[in-house]
């Protein structure tokens, strides 16, 4: 739908005198485009600096201001859309910088949705506020966006991003959320400069469509009644019209080079234009410059939007991070190598001490390397307690708090506390419920005696039922699922990690066999890795008898199938002939007395049992035949056990051994009871069958 002219400035008035009010735009002076003095790499570093020493900071937390701000500009950039969609659509002349907002809106909604839903009020009131400058009251990144932005003409990329960041961390360290904001200030500091430029676009193009409407009237007057002109250009002068850029450039356009009548009306033009000490050709010239510049700010502005979705921010933040380096001290040089996950999970759990404890982030992390120092030397330097995050995010986590003097929730004082006696706790909640149901009950009926008591145990009985559902229920919204720390092993699963990825399964028809293998292979292309090796764990199906007829076809083809995966796959990691990656693992038939048949000794169990031993000693015993060098099997760390149709997805082995190789994931066992107490002896996989 067109909207009028007069509409549109209408409604630009009423929104710039609004905005006004809010303060929006008084605070950063006027409404011309984010444009100082061009900075190079070094002297945006100094000003980074300078910027960090006059800086004044409010720590606490105020209401947001930024979303207020994006709701505005977004108003405005859409009806500068609006304005320029219609002078296109009438064929009128729009400048160059209209035309990049015509063929980049969609992108700059896009991004606008994107500010929107990553900038909750939350996090905005979080973010540590300027308590001077003309950006006082506004988170302080969002000054350091605005600020580059104006230095670099709007043209954002990353080397430039994170040499000004850094520098700034010269003099004052930014927060953990501080430089995970940086994203979405810079995408907000680009919008207000858009909608900056936006706004003289539509102030240039009603003056331009104003301009348009007096040169046709001009041009009609002069066509058909000469002698009226003047009286035409008396109404144009009788509102004494501010006499722009956009406007005289534009009636200059329509009217220079037309008949004699129409220099009358430039003429006006020229002499009031010389009572400001201007003429025609000085004003197009600057209509002209202006065009460009204005061309050149959106134009940077929406190629910064684009680079700001190519930027890693991951390593951005990691790189610029303060805490991120402290950590990378940790005495056993664990946390280096893990993966992003656990090392952001390990920077939360110390910006959420940093919240509550008088110290800042960078104290608390330089003290959890201390701890972690400290039992680097009296428990051995590759102990578990040597570890950074076992202060961040296991047992050592109370002693931490301690030391930071955190003003520990009484939430989590009550989690625990109840962590250090979770059965207890379960089953005497179950108990409370069903005892007060219970009592509620028989209080009612005031049954006693023998009848009573039998009354009593059956509704104790069932009410327990209902005290299990409830507690299940309250647990699954109190108790939350926590991320298991992992080592970061994409490029490759270490020697000593080496893995063995077990099927157990049965060899049935020819059929299966082919698909036994097809799978197995498929497997490793999504899991491959030099230190990762895939094998069929295989039986017979049980029967009545010690071998069947259909057996020896059976293993012919299972053993053809792994040599021709080892053969087309070998060499692939070495130069060796002999590099086996599949192998094949067929158990024979035992007669079980109870069953009375001849099966897999214990099935799945006992094939895992057999792999065991022969992965620990080498053992033969269990198997008739092995394909595949067993040699390269001894020494194997860990073993990963599917199901026929469970799928391994691509990485996952990686993932899962990275898991099982964190220190604070090793497996100690209580030599006296025999039993995991800390870490894990296995982990549950679950995957998607292909017939979901």
């Amino acid at each position: 739908m067109k909207l009028h002219n007069k509409t549109i400035r209408q409604g630009l008035e009423r929104l710039k005198a609004r905005i006004g009010v809010d303060g929006l735009f008084r605070e950063f002076g006027d409404d011309l485009p984010l444009r100082s003095e061009m900075f190079s790499v070094s002297q945006l570093e100094q000003h980074a600096e300078t910027l960090a020493a006059w800086h004044q900071v409010n720590p606490a937390h105020g209401p947001d201001r930024l979303l207020a701000r994006l709701a505005a500009n977004e108003e405005i950039l859409l009806a500068a859309y609006k304005l320029v969609t219609e002078a296109d659509d009438q064929d009128r002349r729009i400048s160059p910088a209209s035309e990049w907002l015509l063929d980049n809106f969609y992108l700059i909604e896009e991004q606008i949705r994107t500010a929107r839903r990553h900038l909750p009020k939350e996090y905005s009131r979080d973010l540590p506020r300027l308590l001077n400058g003309p950006s006082a009251g506004y988170p302080r990144v969002y000054d350091l966006a605005l600020e580059l932005i104006s230095h670099v003409d709007g043209r954002i990329d990353a080397e430039t991003l994170r040499s000004f960041v850094s520098a700034y961390q010269k003099g004052r360290n930014l927060k953990l959320g501080e430089l995970w904001a940086v994203p979405i200030m810079m995408r907000q500091a680009l919008i207000e400069n858009l909608r900056r430029v936006a706004a003289r676009i539509a102030t240039g193009t009603l003056d331009r469509n104003t301009a348009n409407q007096w040169a046709d009237l001009f041009i009609e007057c002069a066509e058909k009644t000469p002698g009226n002109l003047i009286l035409v250009v008396a109404d144009m002068a009788r509102p004494n019209p501010t006499l722009t850029n956009a406007f005289v450039a534009e009636m200059a356009r329509r009217l220079q080079g037309q008949s004699a009548a129409l220099a009358f009306p430039l003429t006006w033009i020229e002499q009031r234009l010389l009572e400001q000490g201007h003429t025609i050709e000085q004003m197009v010239q600057s209509e002209g410059q202006q065009q460009a510049v204005d061309q050149v700010s959106i134009g940077n502005s929406i190629n910064s939007l684009r680079e700001l979705d190519a930027i890693d921010w991951r390593t951005f933040v990691e790189t610029l991070s303060i805490v991120e380096q402290t950590l990378l001290d940790d005495p056993i040089g664990v946390y280096r190598n893990m993966d992003f996950g656990t090392r952001d999970q390990y920077r939360h759990v110390i910006e959420a001490i940093a919240k509550r404890s008088p110290l800042t982030e960078h104290e608390v992390a330089s003290l959890t390397v201390q701890l972690a120092q400290r039992n680097s030397v009296s428990g051995g330097s590759q102990h578990r307690t040597a570890h950074v995050g076992f202060f961040l995010i296991d047992k050592g986590l109370p002693e931490l708090q301690r030391a930071t003097r955190m003003r520990v929730p009484l939430s989590t004082r009550i989690a625990q506390t109840a962590s250090q006696a979770p059965l207890a706790l379960y089953l005497g909640a179950i108990f409370m419920i069903a005892a007060a149901v219970t009592a509620g009950v028989l209080g009612r009926t005031g049954l006693h005696g023998g009848i009573g008591w039998l009354a009593a145990l059956l509704l104790f009985v069932g009410a327990s039922h209902l005290g299990v559902g409830l507690v299940n229920w309250v647990a699954t919204l109190l108790v939350r699922p926590h991320r298991l720390p992992r080592m970061d092993f994409s490029e490759g699963i270490p020697r000593e990690f080496r893995t063995l990825v077990a099927v157990p399964t049965m060899l049935i028809s020819p059929r299966n066999v082919a698909r036994l293998t097809e799978a197995l292979e498929v497997r490793s292309l999504a899991n491959r890795d030099e230190n990762l090796r895939f094998c069929l764990l295989t039986d017979f199906r049980d029967a009545p008898q010690q071998t069947m007829p259909e057996d020896e076809s059976l293993l012919q083809l299972a053993e053809a199938g792994i040599r021709a995966l080892n053969e087309k796959h070998n060499g692939q990691w070495s130069d060796s002939e002999r590099d086996d990656m599949f192998f094949l693992l067929h158990r024979p038939r035992r007669w079980n007395p109870q069953e009375q048949v001849w099966m897999g000794y214990e099935r799945k169990r006992g094939k895992l049992g057999d792999l065991n031993a022969l992965l620990r000693g080498g053992a033969r015993d269990g198997f008739s035949l092995i394909v595949g060098d067993a040699s390269l099997l001894i020494g194997t760390k860990y073993v990963i056990t599917l199901d026929t149709d469970t799928l391994l997805p691509r990485d996952a082995a990686h993932q899962l051994v990275g898991t099982l190789a964190h220190v604070l994931n090793h497996a100690r066992i209580d030599e006296r009871r025999k039993i995991v107490t800390e870490g894990y002896g296995c982990l549950l996989y679950t995957s998607p069958s292909p017939r979901d």
